[in-house]
C-alpha cells in the first residue's frame, strides 16, 4: 500500500509513466545491468559499474574506477576507487526515484592540478599520496530510454577519511610529512549510461 502511494505521488515522472504503459512481455523487469559514469570520464578516469537486482525494490550497484595517467608537467590525478551502493527504489528497480547508502575506498597520487571552483588549491603546488575510505547517502533517478538502455543521474553526500603523505612538488619533491583530513561533502556525482543485460 505504501509503495503504491509513493508511486502515485511521483506519477508525473516520465520513467514511471513509461513503465506503466509498457507491455509486460516486451520489457520485463531488469535484473542485471552494466553502466559507465560520464562525469567520471570527464576527469580522465575510465570506470565501469554493474547493478544487480536483489528484490522488487532493492538493488546493489558497484562502481570501480582507475586513473593511471600522468600529463604534461607531471600533472596527475592517479587513483583507483571502489564504491558499492545498496539502493531502495520507490516504485520498481531500474526505473524512477531511488535512495542509496554507499561505501567507498581507494588510493591516490595527485598533484600539479587546478580543480574547478577553487577546490583544494594546495594541489597546484604540492603532491599528495595516500588512501581514503568512508561512506554516504545518495538520491538518484533513472530514465528508461528503450528496451536495453537507461540514463541515470545521482548525487551523494557523506564522509571520507583521507590519510596522506605530502611532497613539495608534483615531481621529485621533498617529503613534507604525513597527515590526515576528514572530508564532509559530495562523495558521489553521476550521470550514467546504462545497458540492461538481463
Amino acid at each position: 500500500m505504501v509503495r503504491k502511494l509513493l508511486c502515485l505521488l511521483f506519477f508525473l515522472s516520465p520513467g514511471i509513466l513509461y513503465a506503466q504503459n509498457r507491455p509486460a512481455e516486451s520489457l520485463p523487469a531488469p535484473k542485471f545491468a552494466v553502466k559507465t559514469n560520464a562525469l567520471y570520464w570527464a576527469t580522465t578516469t575510465p570506470n565501469l559499474a554493474f547493478e544487480i537486482g536483489l528484490g522488487k525494490q532493492l538493488t546493489l550497484d558497484v562502481l570501480g574506477g582507475y586513473n593511471p595517467f600522468t600529463f604534461d608537467d607531471n600533472k596527475k590525478l592517479k587513483h583507483w576507487l571502489v564504491q558499492p551502493e545498496l539502493r531502495w527504489w520507490l516504485c520498481e528497480k531500474f526505473n524512477g526515484h531511488f535512495f542509496g547508502v554507499h561505501l567507498h575506498g581507494g588510493t591516490f597520487n595527485v598533484g600539479g592540478v587546478k580543480l574547478p571552483f577553487g577546490a583544494f588549491p594546495a594541489l597546484e603546488k604540492y603532491r599528495y599520496q595516500g588512501e581514503f575510505y568512508g561512506g554516504g547517502i545518495g538520491y538518484g533517478y533513472q530514465w528508461i530510454l528503450g528496451n536495453r538502455w537507461n540514463l541515470e543521474a545521482e548525487i551523494g553526500v557523506g564522509y571520507a577519511r583521507i590519510n596522506y603523505d605530502k611532497y613539495d612538488c608534483p615531481k621529485c619533491g621533498e617529503w613534507r610529512g604525513k597527515d590526515h583530513y576528514n572530508f564532509f561533502g559530495v562523495t558521489k556525482a553521476a550521470l550514467s549510461i546504462i545497458y540492461i543485460i538481463k
